[in-house]
């Protein structure tokens, strides 16, 4: 499945010898799947149908659907005399409670597809037909314009987390070095105390307490386990499925074994990288928010 943005725009014209069809489609991002339909009176009846059709194009975002329907000429078979003047008397009664004149419109009267009968009219089977198929196109079209705007999105994203792969690689280079250093600085500062107070440093008992400061410093797991997250974001790009939920799990996971590297290795260097990862990540979830 295509990597897909949730806002995006399609739309569909279909004519033929009976009516003239146009389906447009708007979305914006939501966390599941809202539709919102304007259909003519001839078509509201099959909203449930249609639903089907478009859980087969989109799962997730807020999508208006919206359907101009006209009927060409020659389909118009009948004119439904006794609604329209019922339509009249319902307009005249109201504009003359509000002390208004009433000027009969018949072109407009004329143009209300609700009033016009044909024969496709009595055949709903035949008009979902029709009307599914112009739906599919403008659906079709708006998964054109979604997956073109994923695709900018997704080549931001690679280079986000290109940059932080090469940043976690720094740390785990750097690591090693702060965990000596910091070991170096505790014998020197234990040595002086103890030489001040006329002791030796045990080494048996540093040693030991060398032990628990290596296992507090020790941030290869969280190393670890971010390499392993940005290699499943890139996975995730690729596969697109479902894409949008998983890439924001896996970038909160990312955080927090950042974040943990950070509290664990007190470095002025590392401690930057750190910063410029979270910000990264922030940036990144902000972006997988738009995406299916």
């Amino acid at each position: 499945m295509p990597l897909r943005s949730m806002t995006g725009f399609g739309r569909s014209q279909l004519d033929d010898a009976d009516m003239v069809q146009t389906w447009e489609v708007r979305s914006v991002n939501s966390r599941f799947l809202d539709l919102k339909w304007k259909l003519p009176p001839q078509a509201r009846n099959m909203e449930a149908r249609f639903e089907k059709i478009v859980r087969r194009f989109a799962s997730r975002g807020r999508v208006e659907i919206s359907l101009n329907l006209q009927r060409q000429a020659a389909a118009r078979a009948s004119f439904d005399a006794e609604q329209a003047n019922a339509m009249l008397d319902a307009i005249k009664a109201f504009a003359s409670s509000r002390g208004d004149i009433f000027d009969v419109n018949y072109m407009a009267l004329m143009n209300q597809s609700a009033l016009w009968t044909s024969a496709q009219d009595e055949d709903d089977e035949a008009l979902f037909s029709a009307l599914s198929d112009g739906l599919e196109a403008a659906l079709a079209d708006w998964n054109d314009s979604r997956e073109v705007e994923a695709q900018a999105l997704a080549a931001d994203l690679e280079t986000r987390f290109s940059r932080m792969a090469a940043w976690v690689s720094a740390i785990e280079e750097r690591a090693p070095e702060i965990k000596a250093a910091r070991f170096e600085q505790v014998r020197e500062r234990l040595a002086s105390m103890l030489a001040e107070m006329g002791s030796e440093l045990d080494e048996s008992r540093f040693l030991q307490e060398m032990v628990i400061m290596a296992d507090k410093l020790d941030v290869s797991e969280e190393l670890t386990r971010l390499h392993s997250h940005l290699v499943r974001l890139a996975s995730l790009m690729e596969s697109g499925e479902d894409a949008g939920r998983k890439l924001d799990f896996t970038l909160q996971e990312s955080f927090r074994e950042i974040n943990t590297c950070g509290n664990k290795i007190q470095d002025q260097h590392v401690s930057r990288i750190v910063v410029d990862c979270k910000n990264e990540l922030e940036k990144c979830r902000e972006q997988v928010q738009n995406l299916e």
